[in-house]
């Protein structure tokens, strides 16, 4: 949410406080009143009455006026314009401001006590006001300069939630970046690969070849077809079976493959092109090795809030040092480095020789069915 969508100078606020303080000013008042004479308790309930309206206004004048001196703070602040200019407007405006108070102060006092609070009905009008406004002078000055250093707190908060909110931007715009930048390292690897076969086809089957080359156009416009980092796990299986059709020519009667996906985690979103560098590893690693019939299994599946998804195939595994090494590769490590960005701990992702033989990688992320923030953001400002 923007700081400019946040008021921390609430109405409610203010007036509250404010309220409070007219409270205590006519206890105060009331308790100077009853040390100085004896009276009745109609006298002291009239007194309170008077005292407490005397106050409100006292009180709720300043509170009014208290957002033009923070927008007038704010416009004239130290640091941002000359300071003749700013020192200019603030003894400006704190001359009206106390004016304007002692003008309330005035009409209030006058209103409510015999002889509109004067000790006497004799005294000099003109004489009264002066000493009325000589006197809460000081006061109204200093409630003046606190509101002035309200609005700068205020204008320093503003200014700390902008850096913040901007920060929050670069480090969306830091990870998409270097979510673009694995992506694009994992598209030419898989190009590379894939014009390797067909041009080893070209030398033996350039039937079969030409079938490859046609179905790689199709993956090549179904790859590039999103640009987010996400999407549906309908639309990575589409992409998948684009990708195992040019493998099941490559190796023909040697490649078998299964998918199930649970029908609850169709519509989940993952990482744009998760599963093809996983299958292409189990390809490479435990179907082209051997001569035998070998199969790779794919399932998806919701597991409460994740999405689970497990990669198989059924040869003989990894040697233990192969399995250090590939954290290193390009594939599986461009994925585990995509991953990490996009889900930080809410994720893992693991790989492993079977028992029964054969190696799995397994990917758990969050189930969501939204966009990321990342693709959200990019959304907003297309």
């Amino acid at each position: 949410m923007s700081s400019t969508t946040k008021r921390p100078l609430r109405p409610r606020l203010l007036f509250t406080v404010a309220t409070v303080l007219a409270l205590s000013s006519t206890i105060q008042s009331w308790r100077l009143q009853a040390l100085s004479a004896d009276q009745t308790w109609a006298l002291t309930l009239k007194l309170m009455a008077q005292l407490m309206v005397y106050n409100t206004v006292y009180w709720y004048v300043p509170a009014m006026l208290a957002p033009t001196i923070v927008a007038i703070t704010r416009r004239y602040r130290l640091g941002h314009t000359p300071w003749t200019t700013t020192l200019g407007v603030h003894l400006a405006t704190a001359f009206v401001f106390s004016l304007i108070c002692e003008a309330a102060n005035l009409i209030t006092r006058a209103a409510l006590f015999p002889f509109g609070g004067r000790v006497m009905a004799t005294v000099n009008w003109w004489s009264y006001v002066q000493r009325q406004y000589l006197m809460q002078l000081d006061w109204m000055l200093a409630t003046y300069f606190s509101l002035v250093g309200l609005g700068h707190a205020i204008a320093y908060w503003y200014a700390a939630e902008e850096r913040a909110l901007n920060a929050e931007r670069l480090q969306t715009r830091l990870a998409e970046a270097q979510l673009q930048a694995l992506q694009r390292q994992l598209q030419p690897h898989f190009l590379f690969n894939t014009l390797h076969t067909i041009s080893s086809l070209m030398r033996s089957d350039v039937e079969a070849a030409d079938v490859m080359i046609d179905r790689l156009s199709d993956l090549l416009r179904m790859s590039l077809r999103s640009n987010t980092q996400e999407v549906s796990v309908k639309q990575e299986i589409e992409i998948l079976q684009s990708y195992l059709a040019i493998e099941q020519t490559r190796f023909r009667d040697r490649l078998s493959v299964a998918i199930d996906v649970d029908p609850a985690a169709l519509d989940a979103r993952v990482p744009h092109l998760l599963l093809q560098p996983l299958v292409e590893n189990a390809v490479r690693h435990g179907i082209a090795p051997r001569s035998r019939p070998g199969r790779i299994s794919i399932r998806a599946v919701r597991n409460g809030g994740q999405l689970r998804i497990d990669v198989r195939d059924s040869g003989d595994g990894l040697p233990p040092d192969r399995l250090v090494a590939m954290n290193d590769g390009v594939g599986l490590g461009n994925t585990r480095a995509r991953l990490a960005h996009l889900y930080g701990a809410a994720h893992s992702f693991s790989f492993a020789n079977l028992a029964a033989g054969g190696f799995e990688v397994t990917v758990v992320i969050p189930f969501h069915l939204g966009p990321l923030a990342i693709d959200a953001e990019r959304a907003e400002v297309a």
